[in-house]
């Protein structure tokens, strides 16, 4: 089978093996990763350094040829003084070699094809002080991107200060590959006069120019990553040695299959490209037709009208809910329709959201009467200007204080970084609350030097919510289940909320996750830095609230657990296809290797 026949006959397969990442955006550069051409680029330089992506001719010269006019040119450097004479290499050993190569190919050592030259790591060595606006470019591991040298953001020395330098000066048609850190990235110099390369990158200059592309596409296959988990040193900072470097093996190709590689290389990834521009604008069509769909389920202006047009998605919903990005923004239309009461049919029997509020201000007084809660300031009367949205007539909007008998912030006492020992007091800490979910087991446990603050102790019912964290993640909420764990409090960066048991902190839970509260945490909160913020109490009670009659917020409770169920079935088996077509797409490859 042919190459190109080999992308061809699975071609549902390298299109179709997808995986999700989670970063947020569109297409390719969102949450969707397109792996199975991501592993089709590597079939094909795999396939490249095995002899087996172009046909043998037995006319070609053979790799010996190529290899004695290395030496000779090798030779001719050292004579003239342009190059030290190289240490002789370790023979190659059969138990070496990683697979059987084409009858005119030959195994041979990196260091037989290049000359390798370190940075300097002499006094010479140039610090950030030495470092100027304009000059000679100066290459760290940071300036090799995709395979190049980005120039953009490149850094410079001074032409004394490049003088100074004992070795580590690169020219034009060098590899640039790192030893430390990013270990394994590499950048050909191309259109760079000359420069200096940083302690942790090694110069490889082949002896012939012509070396270059072949040696290029080794180094992007799976090959040279063998070579690097080989004889890199095994310690927390990944590091390879230039002697090291040397020894990779690579399997050698006569000059003119090297150069036919070289273009069915180009033309096959070329075929890649379009194949994930392909993918990448069906999956932005696929996502802006999913958007236009749900956009208008959350237009619908009752649970009539969107029955209606859930019908015409339902006729399509095989098609259309085929990526987790796309199962996720069904959640989400799900909680918006929700909170909008128009996801169940209001029943003109129930009790109007009014009432319920007036008896929770009536149980607020008596408990300010008791000297059980404090008494709260007035909370403000929602302006018409801020609400989102129209709800039912039956519905009320409402701060979320008002909603609350009694909310207090937790305690921040030092505490061990350990989990707690089963039975002890223990400090949650803020990934204790989750989307919806709570998590006993983030907690630190309370020394035995500190007396618990048992008033502080979560129940079940409670209805927390983590004030501070990343900027997406801020205000999370939760609502605690029965059967939770005992003896763990709050810290000071949870809040907790004691509502009336005629409102359903389910349903608050709801729309504190819902995308208006989303919206609202993220206009209104603060913090140091653009990824940790933080909202205050006064700001979450003043979180506006669409409240419906009791009996419809358990009916909305209800209805939202058994759509989120069958989106979690879905997406259960969207990833158990995608992850049988990236196995069907593994055995491939393994097969066109064998």
């Amino acid at each position: 089978m042919s190459a190109r026949e080999l992308i061809t006959d699975h071609l549902d397969l390298w299109t179709g093996a997808v995986t999700t990442r989670s970063t947020a955006g569109r297409g390719r550069n969102g949450k969707i990763e397109l792996t199975g051409i991501k592993k089709l680029r590597k079939l094909i330089l795999e396939l490249a350094v095995r002899g087996k992506l172009v046909e043998q001719d037995p006319d070609e010269e053979p790799a010996s040829v190529l290899l004695e006019r290395i030496a000779e040119e090798k030779a001719r450097l050292v004579k003239a003084g342009k190059i030290k004479k190289p240490k002789k290499l370790p023979e190659i050993t059969e138990e070496e070699k990683p697979f059987e190569l084409p009858n005119s190919w030959k195994w041979v050592r990196l260091g037989d094809l290049c000359e390798l030259e370190n940075g300097d790591r002499s006094k010479n060595y140039p610090n950030k002080s030495s470092l100027v606006e304009t000059g000679i470019p100066f290459v760290n591991a940071g300036h090799l991107q995709n395979h190049s040298i980005n120039t953009s953001d490149l850094s410079f020395i001074t032409e004394e200060k490049f003088n100074l330098l004992r070795s580590g000066k690169f020219r034009d048609g060098d590899i640039l590959f790192c030893l430390r850190g990013s270990l394994g990235k590499f950048g050909v110099v191309r259109n760079i006069e000359r420069g200096a390369v940083a302690s942790s990158l090694i110069i490889a200059r082949p002896f012939l120019s012509l070396l270059i592309n072949y040696i290029e596409i080794y180094l992007k296959a799976p090959i040279s990553g063998l070579m690097i988990r080989r004889y890199d040193n095994g310690t927390a900072q990944p590091n390879l040695s230039g002697a090291y470097f040397s020894r990779f093996l690579i399997p050698f190709p006569g000059e003119s299959e090297q150069q036919h590689i070289a273009e069915k290389v180009d033309e096959l990834m070329a075929l890649c490209d379009r194949l994930e521009q392909q993918v990448g604008d069906q999956l932005e069509v696929h996502e802006v037709l999913v958007d236009t769909l749900l956009d208008a389920l959350t237009r619908s202006t009752d649970a009539a009208e969107v029955a209606e047009n859930w019908a015409r998605i339902a006729e399509h919903f095989d098609t259309l809910f085929t990526t987790e990005a796309s199962i996720d923004k069904l959640k989400q239309t799900i909680l918006q329709l929700a909170v909008m009461g128009r996801l169940v049919e209001q029943d003109p029997d129930d009790e109007p959201a009014s009432v319920l509020l007036e008896r929770i201000a009536e149980e607020k007084a008596l408990l300010v009467k008791e000297g059980k809660v404090k008494k709260p300031k007035a909370a403000q009367t929602p302006l018409a200007k801020d609400l989102p949205f129209q709800i039912p007539s039956s519905w009320k909007w409402c701060r979320l204080e008002s909603l609350s008998l009694h909310s207090e912030s937790g305690w921040s006492p030092q505490c061990d970084s350990f989990p707690r020992s089963e039975g002890n007091w223990g400090v949650l800490k803020v990934s204790a609350v989750s989307w919806g979910s709570f998590n006993p087991n983030e907690n630190k446990a309370l020394p035995a030097s500190l007396t618990p603050r048992t008033e502080l102790e979560v129940k079940p019912n409670d209805f927390l919510i983590s004030r501070a964290n990343t900027s997406d993640l801020v205000a999370r909420s939760t609502v605690v289940p029965k059967g939770a764990p005992q003896y763990l409090m709050m810290s000071d960066k949870i809040i907790r909320f004691i509502f009336s048991r005629q409102a359903s902190p389910l349903y608050i839970n709801l729309f504190n996750n819902s995308k208006f509260s989303r919206d609202y945490y993220s206009r209104v909160s603060g913090g140091t830095s653009s990824s940790m913020k933080n909202v205050s109490r006064k700001q979450i009670q003043e979180l506006l609230v669409p409240l419906p009659p009791t009996e419809e917020q358990h009916r909305i409770v209800k209805k939202v657990d058994e759509l989120m169920a069958l989106c979690d079935q879905l997406k259960a088996r969207l990833g158990e296809a995608g992850e049988t077509r990236t196995h069907l797409a593994e055995a491939v490859v393994e097969q066109a290797v064998s």
